[in-house]
Formats: structure tokens, C-alpha cells, sequence
């Protein structure tokens, strides 16, 4: 059940920010060197700065469909660089995704990331501070930690700049940490992760002189002997004997929703922190078969509802509607807010060696319960966990390879699957339990995806 409209809520913003003065003091002020118009990007004329990265994120609301067809009401992260400081908060409204937009960046990158805290249009007694907590990550200030009670908070209609120097490549994640069970429960979830520098470096031919040679920077890449050269490949972590390396690369986030807790809080219910348990298994914010439909999917609508007094006009905006005579309106004002199919492909035509290492990302979010991840026919090998390279003191690696894996919330897992002598095939990645292959509904859903090998 939608409660305003986009334009009723900048109304309602406006007047929450008045001061005393009588003026708004909403604050939507980017920092990102090289950027003069405030947008977080680089453009007529403006410059980047060698290994420089920027983004504009919004915290704010709206809307999750479950693949039960079940919208839930959600808390959320979404993106908006690439706009101007001015219209930040209008596009904003109702456009907080799930999970938030994946956060991509190479080691060695200075990450400039500016958070506004849009407001909730469908809580509007919600008066929220939020922050971003980057999990795992060595922040060398507390004041960029997002751990409220250490850094700084935002307040509605605010705008904070993090600033990271990026050092360590791996798996990690992020995450609004005020109020964190609520927060996170409610959706403030999303992917994160850094490629190592031996991406680009790799072996490198050492000069004329030394015709055929190869070496690699101590420095940068420290733990051993140098990787294979670089081509269409890249690698989890800086190996210095090339095991981390793989053909094709995706970022799974492991999470479930509570359908009771959702809707107490859209509903202004006292939430049942203690009753919390996940009925909505998810990869990347989709059960089954929605994990596999690539690209955006559809925005979600309200159920039909037999009470509307006016048949096909929204009882909000006053506006038509399309589809049946007693539809409501689109809950996101017909925005998609889930972004992030889980769809993986393998051709491996595509490479002349025969070899397809897929890696897997894997990031747990969940709240109630440890997760038990499988994929019947593949023989996953976890290379890294908890954004560390999977290496003994004694410089031996220390894999591990089999048929599942378990992980509990807040741990991150890079697995590599070889598919060089797979049979061609759809295979499924899934949670073992069967209860988690299904819906809060037992319908469609649950924690299952397809990796297709061709």
C-alpha cells in the first residue's frame, strides 16, 4: 500500500528541513576531485585523477517483488551518479534498489563515495540517519567506518563524503549499520568487491636486454613466483603463481527477508526482532525462477484491491492505471528497483585454451541463519574468505575443494569451479535445505540459480 506520491513526499522534505529561519537546509554536496559540477563524474572538459573512482549513492524506500509475487516494503541503497546535486533527491525518492548497486574497484584506487539520505516517503514519521559500513574493509579512520556510535551519521536531506584508499583486493560487502538489524533486515544490503593489481601487472617481458625474461614487483605483487601474463583472464587475489586465476566472474549475495517484519514496518507495527526468520531465501535480492531473468526486473505492483472506490485510478496520485479495473498504482511510481539478476553463462568457445574458470563471489547477509550452498556435478574450490587469500604462513596455499560450503552472515567466500572437463549443461547452484528452494508461499522462489555451460 503506496501512502504518498513522489511529489507529495518532496513537499513533506522540504517542510521536515525548515529551520528556524524558515529555510530548507538540506545539504546534497558531492566531493569528487576533478568533478565541478557536483554529479560524481567526469565530463565537458573536466579531468580524472590517475586511479580515482567517485559514486553517488541515496538511502531511502520502496518496493521488493518476492517471486511469489508478494511486494515487500524495503529500506535501500540506490544509485544516482550522474546526477546533478539539485535533482538528487527527487530522482531519488523511491528508487533505493535491492540489493543495492555493486560497488567494482581495482587495488591501488582512491574511492570517493557520497551518500545522501533521501528520506522514507512511505514512513514519512521515519526520521532515519543512515550510514555505509564497508564490511572487512581496514579503514585507517574510524570517521569512514559508518559505525554510528564512532563516525558520522546523515541525516535526511544530507550528504556525506567516504573516502577510501583502496590496499586489499577481495570479497567484501556493504551496509547501513545504524540500527544495523533493522537496516540490514529492511534491505540496506549490497555487493563489494576489489580486483588485485597483478590484474594489471602480471608478468611483464623485463626489457631488450633480457629477451624472454619476466618478473614481477615485489612490491605490489609480494608472495611469490610471477602469474601467467595477463590476457582476458584475471585473478581473485595477488597469488604470484597465477591459482587464483579465472575466465568469468560473478557476485552472489546470499540473503532472506521476513515477510512479518516487513510489513509490521510498513505497516508502523512493533518489529519482532526476537521472531526474526528469513521466509524469502534470495540470490542478489531474486528467488527462483527471477534469478535467472537477466536484466531489470519489471517494477512491482500493488495487489489488487477489491475496496478501491475509484476502479483503474490510483487512490494517490489520482492518476490512471493501467492492467484490470480495480489495479492500484505501481508501488516504485513504476521504477525497477531490482537490478541484479543472478544468471550466469559459460561459453567456452570463447576460449581458445579450452579453459572457463568461473568465480564465484559469494557475500552471506542473512540474519537468522548460516547458509549451506551446493551446485551437484561442479567441484567448488574456495580460494579466499573474508576478503583474504587462502594461504598458510608457509606460503603453501591452503584450498579447499568440495561439494558444498557453509557460511554464516557477514562471511564472504571466492570459489572457483573449473569447467574445462564438465559435461555441457544447465547445472543448479542452490541451498541445500529444501525449505530454502521455496518461498514464504511454498510457490515459486527460493535460493536457486542456473550456471549454464555451453
Amino acid at each position: 500500500m503506496k501512502l504518498f506520491s513522489k511529489q507529495a513526499l518532496a513537499g513533506a522534505i522540504a517542510l521536515a528541513l525548515l529551520g528556524i529561519s524558515g529555510q530548507a537546509s538540506a545539504i546534497v554536496n558531492v566531493q569528487c576531485p576533478g568533478d565541478n559540477n557536483g554529479d560524481a563524474t567526469w565530463t565537458g572538459g573536466e579531468t580524472q585523477p590517475p586511479n580515482t573512482k567517485c559514486m553517488h549513492l541515496i538511502a531511502g524506500d520502496s518496493y521488493a517483488k518476492m517471486s511469489d509475487g508478494n511486494p515487500l516494503y524495503t529500506f535501500g541503497f540506490g544509485d544516482q551518479t550522474g546526477t546533478a546535486p539539485r535533482d538528487v533527491i527527487g530522482r531519488g525518492i523511491l528508487s533505493a534498489e535491492w540489493p543495492g548497486p555493486t560497488i567494482e574497484l581495482d587495488e591501488g584506487d582512491h574511492f570517493f563515495l557520497n551518500l545522501t539520505n533521501v528520506g522514507t516517503v512511505v514512513r514519512p514519521d521515519l526520521f532515519d540517519p543512515h550510514t555505509v559500513h564497508f564490511h572487512g574493509f581496514p579503514n585507517a579512520s574510524a570517521a569512514f567506518d559508518g559505525v554510528p556510535e564512532v563516525s558520522v551519521s546523515i541525516n535526511m536531506g544530507s550528504t556525506l563524503t567516504y573516502y577510501y584508499n583502496i590496499v586489499e583486493p577481495g570479497t567484501y560487502l556493504y551496509h547501513c549499520h545504524v540500527e544495523a538489524t533493522e537496516h540490514m533486515e529492511m534491505g540496506m544490503l549490497a555487493n563489494l568487491y576489489v580486483h588485485p593489481i597483478q590484474d594489471e601487472l602480471g608478468c611483464f617481458d623485463f626489457g631488450p636486454d633480457n629477451p624472454g625474461t619476466t618478473e614481477y614487483d615485489p612490491v605490489r605483487i609480494p608472495n611469490g613466483n610471477c602469474a601467467a601474463a595477463v590476457g582476458d583472464e584475471g585473478y581473485v587475489y595477488n597469488d604470484g603463481d597465477g591459482t587464483t586465476k579465472f575466465e568469468v566472474e560473478k557476485a552472489l549475495q546470499l540473503s532472506s527477508f521476513d515477510q512479518v517484519f516487513h510489513d509490521a514496518s510498513l505497516f508502523v507495527q512493533p518489529l519482532p526482532f526476537a521472531l526474526l526468520e528469513g521466509n524469502y531465501p534470495q540470490f542478489n535480492g531474486r528467488g527462483y525462477p527471477d534469478t535467472v531473468f537477466p536484466g531489470a526486473l519489471p517494477a512491482p505492483v500493488d495487489a489488487e484491491d477489491p475496496l478501491d472506490p475509484v476502479p483503474g485510478v490510483g487512490k494517490v496520485t489520482g492518476e490512471p492505471v493501467g492492467g484490470t479495473a480495480d489495479a492500484v498504482p505501481l508501488t516504485n511510481e513504476g521504477v525497477p528497483t531490482q537490478l541484479i539478476g543472478s544468471d550466469i553463462e559459460i561459453n567456452r568457445a570463447d576460449y581458445p585454451s579450452g579453459e572457463a574458470r568461473l568465480l564465484l563471489r559469494l557475500s552471506n547477509v542473512g540474519l537468522d541463519r548460516f547458509w549451506t550452498i551446493t551446485a551437484p556435478g561442479l567441484t567448488m574450490k574456495v580460494v579466499g574468505t573474508g576478503a583474504r587469500h587462502m594461504r598458510g604462513i608457509d606460503g603453501k596455499n591452503i584450498y579447499k575443494e568440495a561439494a558444498s560450503h557453509n557460511f554464516g552472515g557477514g562471511e564472504t567466500l571466492d570459489i572457483i569451479i573449473d569447467t574445462a572437463d564438465v559435461a555441457p549443461g544447465t547445472y543448479f547452484l542452490h541451498a541445500t535445505e529444501v525449505h530454502q528452494m521455496s518461498n514464504a508461499t511454498q510457490l515459486d522462489g527460493g535460493m536457486i540459480t542456473e550456471i549454464v555451460i555451453n
